[in-house]
């Protein structure tokens, strides 16, 4: 029999960052293929090929942790010579560096992926799940989903269908030249099809019902960044290019266009007919969930696009059942990193120390400290200024200090999502939890925000800055916020070092 503990399904750059894991731990594995190399989706999208993934090559350290800050497409190894800045110095990569990238990190490895391996069915069976594929059958304790996006998000439109999917989309720009086009769709692949087209097309409409979500003011890279402010530009500036916020009423085609209905969103129920010459689909991308047997289905969220899931990255209604990598951002879905490589990448390492200690048995990592203020204040911030997991997966991934005021000491606990932390230490009666965070204010301006640097005021900081929580078993007792650093460097003994320590010398026990 074909079996083993662990199987993956995927081998894009979830799949190949949770097999370096595993391997690296000795685990008995197999990752699953359809294709016969890694990053499938890459050799496709973006369909303008520039990645939105940053990748800074020149930074002022040369710690390679704190490196990783910034490098956003690197996969977590311990060879230097596999990190993304030796395979492209631009800081918006062409994903076909990406993709060569991908395929030797699997080989230099030597992970153990059979590619050429469709799944077809997974099954639940008793001791685990039944993976049925072209090839045979491979049976594991635990299935990890690492398949990515399955296909393209429709929305439920009438008419939809005589819209071009992004997947089907020209890519010459010249193609639209004199066109009246509609792009559904406010997210990154719409901007990024409708800036590719701007020096073209006659006119250029992007409509959603949602209002359109910045990256400047989200803190989140999956929303719109700013590399396409030109087409923001040319909104403003009245060239007939426009962004809607509205609902799709109605497409159809009417001889050589299209007449498509809308009714704004914001402005009392009004509505109007407007022409197009082509009509662009660039909605996104959902699950697909072919390869599910009605035995182990899992909840979908989101419009059905994502599955859910519980803290520890489980399907919530499938027990076994987990998923890795853009499928497993619905804990912290549009505020941390998840859905991106810079953000997975630390969520796989943490799921790895999940899975070996539920399968194999294996104590979850832990290091034991004085609990006294000046060690705790030690530790705190030599983590949030070095950490680049923390600082990646800001708001999501924290560290727990679990006091034990018997034995005097406290247990430190790395790079767990806050919501499992909360779960795991709900009975404990005095711990905290070390998160950097951004400030949440609704600010008029961004980049005209008033600052006050004064360390009792250290809640109000607008930019990244490290928060200790205090927790009662699952209650939020208090928060100690720092104040923000323009170098994101939290060592200044007034702002920083003083009032961290004063807090925990007024909480321990």
């Amino acid at each position: 029999m074909d079996s083993h503990r662990y199987v993956v399904v995927g081998a894009g750059p979830a799949g190949l960052q949770l097999s370096y894991f595993l391997q690296r731990a000795g685990a008995d594995y197999v990752t699953l293929e359809r294709d016969t190399e890694p990053g499938r989706f890459f050799r496709t999208y973006p369909r303008h090929r520039r990645l939105i993934s940053l990748n800074k090559v020149h930074t002022v350290s040369t710690d390679p942790e704190i490196r990783l800050r910034w490098d956003w497409n690197s996969l977590l190894n311990d060879e230097p010579e596999l990190m993304f800045p030796k395979y492209s110095t631009d800081y918006f990569p062409d994903p076909d560096d990406l993709v060569r990238y991908l395929a030797d990190f699997q080989a230099h490895h030597q992970l153990a992926v059979r590619y050429g391996t469709a799944v077809r069915r997974i099954e639940k069976v008793d001791g685990g799940f039944a993976v049925h594929t072209g090839d045979g059958t491979v049976h594991g304790e635990c299935v990890i989903v690492a398949a990515g996006w399955g296909r393209p998000y429709v929305p439920p439109v009438r008419g939809i269908e005589h819209a071009i999917g992004y997947e089907d989309m020209r890519v010459d720009p010249a193609s639209y030249a004199g066109q009246r086009v509609l792009v559904i769709g406010k997210g990154n692949s719409a901007f990024e099809t409708a800036s590719a087209i701007l020096g073209h097309a006659a006119i250029v409409h992007l409509a959603s019902r949602r209002a359109l979500r910045l990256a400047w003011n989200t803190k989140h890279p999956g929303d719109v960044r700013g590399q396409y402010g030109a087409l923001l530009d040319s909104y403003q500036f009245k060239t007939l290019h426009s962004v809607l916020d509205c609902e799709i009423d109605e497409i159809r085609p009417v001889g050589d266009h299209f007449e498509v209905d809308i009714t704004y969103t914001h402005a009392d129920g009004e509505t109007a007919t407007l022409a197009y010459d082509t009509v662009l689909r660039c909605t996104g991308f959902r699950m697909s969930t072919d390869m599910f047997d009605p035995s182990c289905l899992p909840d979908l969220e989101r419009d059905g696009r994502i599955p859910s899931l519980r803290p520890d990255w489980q399907s919530a209604n499938v027990d076994g059942l987990y998923f890795a990598g853009t499928l497993a951002q619905a804990r912290d879905f549009k505020r941390a990193s998840s859905a991106f490589i810079d953000g997975f990448r630390y969520n796989l390492r943490t799921l790895t120390a999940l899975l070996r200690e539920r399968y194999d048995g294996v104590p979850l990592a832990v290091d034991e400290v004085p609990a006294s203020a000046d060690g705790l204040t030690t530790l705190v911030l030599d983590r949030v200024n070095w950490s680049s997991a923390l600082w990646t997966q800001f708001e999501y991934l924290c560290d727990a200090l679990v006091v034990d005021p018997a034995t005097g000491l406290v247990r430190h606990y790395q790079d767990l999502p806050e919501d499992h932390a909360v779960e795991r230490f709900g009975e404990e009666p005095h711990w905290y939890s070390v998160t950097l965070r951004w400030g949440r204010e609704e600010y008029a301006d961004v980049f005209n925000i008033a600052r006050h640097p004064d360390p009792t005021r250290a809640g109000e900081s607008a930019f990244i800055h490290p928060v200790v929580r205090r927790y009662r078993g699952r209650e939020l007792v208090l928060e100690q916020h720092l104040l923000e650093d323009l170098l994101a460097e939290w060592r200044r003994p007034d702002r920083h070092v003083e009032p961290l320590r004063a807090f925990f010398a007024a909480d321990l026990p």
